[in-house]
C-alpha cells in the first residue's frame, strides 16, 4: 500500500506532459477547429505513454539505471549524442512554453503583459529547484494540480452528446482541412508522446529508489497516472469543442480566448479555475522539463546527480536547470507568442519521438538489463506502431502547414 501512494509520480509526470500549455493550445484548437473528431489522437496518445511510462518504470526498477544511462551504456556516448541533442533542443523548446503558460496565466490574473512575467517564473523555479527535494516536487505539485479537474466537471455540466463522444474515440478521414487536421493530430500526439514523461519518470524511480519490490505497483502507478493526464486532456478537447466551436470560434489565433473554455460551465469562476489550473499546470511542467535537462546531461556525461542532493555535490546538475530556466524565459521576455511556440513544439516533438524510442526498445529487449523482465511482443507491436505514426504524421504536416499547406 505504501507504494501505491508513490502514484504521486505517475501524477505529477502526467501534469507535466499532458495538462499544460502544450496540452491546453493543442487540444482547445484541435475541439475549436474539428470539433470531437480528433479525440482518438488523446485515447491513442494516452494509451501508448501508458506503455511507455510502465516501461521506462519497470527499466528503471529492474536494471537500476535510467534510460539515458541505460542508452550510454548499451550504445555509448558517440550514438547517444544525436537522441541527446534532438531531445535537449526540442525540451528547450517545450521548456520556454511552459515558461510561457505560466507567464499567461499571471498576465490574466494581474493585467501586467507576459513578457514581464517572464523572468521571474524563471526566478521562482529556479528558486524552487534549487531549494526544494524531489518529494516536494512530486507530492506538492500533484497536490496542487488536482485542480485540472475543474475541466471534467465542466464537461459533465455542459452535457454534450454522449453517443458522439463515443464515436470520435475511433480515427477517422478528415471532412476538411486535412492538412491542418493532421497536424493538429501530429501536435497532439506529440504532446501526449513526449520523451519528457518517460525520460523524467525513470529518473524519478532512481531518484526515489525503486528495486524490484516495485514492478507491480509500477504499473499501477503508470497506468493511473497517465490516464489522470489523458482523462483531462479529452476533457479539453470536449469543452473546446462544446464552448469554442459552439460559438464560431474556429481557430484559436490568441491565448486571450483560452479562458472562455470554463466560463460557460462556472460562470466567472470559470476564469479562476481556467487561470489556476493553466498556471499550476504549465509551473509543474517547467519544472520537471527544466529537472530533465539537468538529468539528461548529467546521466550522458556520467556527473552527478540528484534533486534531493544539495547543489554543491552535484554543481554540473544544477548549472544545467539554472542556464535552461534561463534561456528559456528569454522567447517569452523577448515577446515570442506562447500560443504558436507551443503547437509547434508539440508537432516537433513527434518528429523527435523515434529518436529515443527505438534505443529504449532495444533496452528493453535485452537480457542483460531487463532478465526474465523483458518487453513481450504486445508492448513492443503498440509502442512502435504508434511512435511510427507519431513520426509520419509530423514529418509529413509539418512542411504543408508551414509552407502553404491548406
Amino acid at each position: 500500500m505504501k507504494k501505491l501512494l508513490e502514484i504521486s509520480l505517475g501524477i505529477v509526470t502526467s501534469i507535466g506532459g499532458f495538462l499544460e500549455m502544450g496540452e491546453v493550445s493543442t487540444t482547445a484548437q484541435a475541439g475549436a477547429a474539428f470539433h470531437y473528431q480528433l479525440l482518438w489522437t488523446v485515447v491513442l496518445g494516452t494509451v501508448c505513454i501508458a506503455f511507455l511510462t510502465e516501461m521506462s518504470g519497470r527499466f528503471a526498477a529492474v536494471s537500476g539505471h535510467t534510460i539515458v544511462d541505460g542508452i550510454r551504456d548499451r550504445f555509448g556516448i558517440k550514438l547517444l549524442a544525436l537522441p541527446l541533442l534532438s531531445t535537449v533542443i526540442v525540451s528547450f523548446l517545450v521548456l520556454s512554453a511552459e515558461i510561457g503558460g505560466v507567464s499567461v496565466a499571471l498576465e490574466f490574473a494581474t493585467g501586467i503583459a507576459y513578457q514581464w512575467w517572464a523572468l521571474p517564473v524563471a526566478l521562482l523555479s529556479w528558486l524552487f529547484l534549487w531549494r526544494g527535494t524531489f518529494g516536494m516536487l512530486e507530492k506538492g505539485v500533484s497536490l496542487l494540480g488536482l485542480v485540472t479537474l475543474c475541466f471534467v466537471v465542466a464537461i459533465v455540466r455542459l452535457r454534450p452528446e454522449w453517443t458522439q463522444i463515443a464515436a470520435a474515440a475511433v480515427p477517422s478521414r478528415p471532412h476538411g482541412q486535412a492538412a491542418t487536421y493532421w497536424f493538429m493530430a501530429a501536435s497532439i500526439l506529440g504532446a501526449s508522446l513526449s520523451p519528457t514523461l518517460f525520460l523524467f519518470y525513470s529518473s524519478g524511480a532512481i531518484e526515489d529508489r525503486w528495486d524490484r519490490g516495485y514492478l507491480w505497483p509500477n504499473r499501477a502507478i503508470a497506468a493511473l497516472g497517465m490516464v489522470f493526464g489523458g482523462v483531462i486532456s479529452a476533457a479539453v478537447l470536449l469543452v473546446a469543442a462544446q464552448v469554442l466551436n459552439g460559438r464560431g470560434i474556429l481557430d484559436v489565433q490568441d491565448f486571450h480566448q483560452l479562458p472562455l473554455l470554463l466560463v460557460d460551465a462556472f460562470g466567472m469562476w470559470g476564469f479562476v479555475l481556467f487561470v489556476a489550473s493553466l498556471g499550476i499546470a504549465s509551473l509543474g511542467a517547467a519544472l520537471e522539463v527544466a529537472l530533465l535537462e539537468a538529468y539528461l546531461f548529467a546521466q550522458a556525461f556520467g556527473w552527478n546527480w540528484g534533486q534531493d542532493c544539495p547543489p554543491r555535490a552535484n554543481p554540473g546538475f544544477s548549472l544545467v536547470y539554472t542556464c535552461a530556466l534561463l534561456l528559456g524565459a528569454l522567447p517569452i521576455a523577448a515577446g515570442a507568442d506562447p500560443l504558436k511556440l507551443t503547437v509547434f513544439s508539440m508537432a516537433l516533438t513527434a518528429v523527435n519521438l523515434p529518436l529515443m524510442v527505438v534505443p529504449f526498445i532495444v533496452l528493453m529487449n535485452d537480457e542483460h538489463y531487463m532478465g526474465e523482465h523483458c518487453n513481450g511482443p504486445i508492448s513492443n507491436v503498440a509502442v512502435i506502431a504508434i511512435t511510427a505514426l507519431a513520426f509520419v504524421l509530423g514529418i509529413v504536416t509539418i512542411p504543408l502547414e508551414y509552407f502553404g499547406g491548406t
